[in-house]
């Protein structure tokens, strides 16, 4: 004990004195303290360690949309602690935005699953047969199967695509916010419509006649939402595809564009897949 100060007193002896053995055992909880509180205030992607869920969702978005039209869905799948992409689609060829969604499907570090709504799930039947792909949702999606193009699907189901004539550059536009409301958005504020509209992508028509060569739904876990009151995919066409592909059904009262109009029951939907997807 010092006499000057009344603490207990610090002898060298070769690095391994009482007082020093003290102090470092103090050091040490203090670190172990700091290192498990900056664990805790890491975002959930940050400490999210479990491999029971896939981690990584590739979005596909469909005709007539572009990547903006997950933009209320990110966010909370972001906040559940999934790393989210949305692929942007040229929509030139099925082949085109096959191409699209594999260069994003090869820069996912581990598994993924994969999303395509309406004309994407003709997109991701192909698409997901990427190995790391470990199931696919369906929302309100076509889904061809394997060398059968998008038209023959429709044909078959006595679904028919009218009113899609394209244009001198053999493009097929809905830029038109009433005709865009009333196909697509019937659920959806005005306001909210018009965006959709201005941001809207023509999809090229010879794209609905190209088949998917090897449909992955034949060999990977699906789900499939189905949104009742659809006025641009019919909604017995829908649950047709979900019975015929054998997958998990989910069912809404919505327009077409069901991730702008309910993106919380969405974004749980796919959530809810995520976690299924491995097991």
């Amino acid at each position: 004990m010092s006499a000057a100060t009344g603490y207990p007193e610090i002898v060298e002896n070769h690095g391994r004195s009482r007082g020093g053995q003290l102090l470092r055992s103090i050091a040490g909880g203090v670190m172990a303290l700091a290192l498990t509180v900056a664990v805790m205030l890491l975002p959930a992607t940050a400490r999210a360690a479990d491999t029971t869920h896939v981690r990584n969702i590739v979005l596909v978005h469909g005709a007539f949309a572009d990547g903006s039209s997950w933009s209320d869905i990110i966010p909370l799948l972001e906040a559940k602690g999934y790393h989210v992409t949305a692929v942007q689609n040229p929509l030139t060829s099925l082949a085109d935005d096959v191409a699209a969604t594999r260069r994003v499907l090869e820069r996912q570090k581990g598994d993924v699953l994969l999303v395509g709504h309406s004309w994407a799930g003709a997109v991701v039947t192909e698409a997901g047969n990427a190995p790391n792909v470990k199931g696919i949702v369906y929302l309100s999606a076509l889904v061809p199967d394997s060398n059968e193009s998008v038209a023959e699907l429709l044909q078959k189901r006595n679904a028919p695509m009218d009113g899609m004539a394209p244009d001198a550059n053999g493009l097929v536009w809905l830029d038109d916010p009433t005709a865009y409301a009333h196909v697509m958005a019937g659920d959806v504020a005005a306001k909210r419509v018009a965006l959709l509209t201005a941001v809207e992508q023509p999809i090229a028509a010879k794209s609905f006649g190209e088949k998917v060569q090897q449909a992955a739904w034949q060999n990977k876990p699906t789900w499939y939402l189905v949104t009742q009151g659809d006025n641009a995919l019919p909604t017995p066409v829908q649950q047709w595809l979900a019975d015929h592909i054998g997958a998990k059904t989910g069912t809404i009262k919505s327009s077409h564009m069901s991730m702008v109009s309910h993106p919380s029951f969405v974004a749980d939907f796919i959530a809810n897949a995520a976690k299924g997807a491995l097991k």
